[in-house]
């Protein structure tokens, strides 16, 4: 990874991952090559926002206004999906 991520950090899908709806999982996925990655309504809703355009904090602030909640609880939570899925390499942080 080339960039840190941090509260201004743009995120984006890499090369070859998508998130698709999976009618047989009766939920959205992320798929990527050999791959696939269950989303939970929760990170369905968070990467939903994720456009390779808007930073982790306007993702996190969309988020607040979404679901009416605290701002650092959204914060902690969209920082924990965002660092295991870089992990897995199915996110990336734009360089």
């Amino acid at each position: 990874m080339s960039k840190r991520l941090d509260d201004n950090a743009v995120v984006r899908l890499p090369r070859g991952v998508r998130m698709r709806e999976d009618a047989a999982r009766g939920g959205w996925v992320l798929l990527a090559p050999e791959r696939i990655f269950q989303l939970d309504a929760i990170a369905h809703a968070i990467m939903s926002h994720v456009d390779g355009k808007r930073c982790v904090s306007e993702i996190i602030d969309a988020l607040v206004i979404d679901f009416d909640a605290e701002r650092d609880r959204i914060r902690h939570d969209v920082l924990a999906l965002f660092h295991a899925l870089i992990d897995r390499g199915v996110l990336e942080v734009v360089p």
